[in-house]
């Protein structure tokens, strides 16, 4: 064998994401890579999952948004189902507020869709090994994202909503049958835990961190 990587060293890797030209490019990107082999593709969670179980591969690279089932499903499914393939979310920057939900689904990883690769390898790599490994960039989003959208109740994330859809207080109010003291008082505590300084900044930090819809 030489110097060359020996088979056990070899990492096999499954490319997840529903659109055809982001696969193509991780498959290209990874294939400059001697040590990373790709053993399939899918374009949905519920593909990857069966794919998954057949072929085992050591990593399988997640895109989060995807059709018939998303990237967290199928996670959890394939903790539970081929366990000893180790998931690496491959998010975009704008999906961050998801990180939450994809580390309580079992992904050991994430990496940017933007990330040079340099990281993208690097993230395999430590997966492969069972670490976790969250991309430098996504970092204190992580650290500060994870607190904020988890910190907010259902019924104070119910209320944003409201205020998102345009209700005052008086309607929302009247909408849960709870009084204006109550909305005024669940209003600050979500202005102060997403550190907004009005309802409508809280309403936009809420959508761009798709903590609402």
């Amino acid at each position: 064998m030489g110097h060359t990587q020996s088979v056990a060293e070899e990492i096999t890797t499954l490319i997840v994401d529903d659109h055809e030209v982001v696969r193509e490019g991780l498959r290209i990107s990874l294939s400059r890579t001697s040590h990373i082999r790709v053993v399939g593709e899918a374009a949905d969670g519920a593909a990857a999952v069966e794919l998954a179980i057949r072929r085992k591969p050591n990593v399988v690279i997640m895109d989060v948004r995807m059709p018939v089932m998303d990237g967290i499903e199928a996670t959890k499914e394939l903790a539970e189902k081929a366990p000893e393939s180790k998931v690496l979310i491959f998010t975009a920057y704008s999906e961050r507020s998801l990180l939450g939900r994809g580390f309580e689904s079992g992904a050991k990883g994430y990496v940017l869709k933007e990330a040079p690769h340099s990281t993208l390898v690097r993230a395999i790599e430590k997966v492969a090994e069972g670490e976790g490994y969250v991309d430098p960039s996504l970092m204190p989003q992580f650290l500060a994202g994870r607190d904020q959208s988890e910190a907010l109740t259902p019924r104070e994330r119910e209320i944003l909503q409201l205020l998102a859809d345009g209700l005052s207080n008086a309607d929302v109010a009247e909408r849960l049958f709870i009084s204006q003291e109550t909305v005024k008082s669940h209003v600050r505590h979500i202005l102060t835990k997403l550190e907004a300084d009005t309802r409508t900044h809280a309403v936009a930090i809420a959508l761009r961190d798709a903590i609402i819809d």
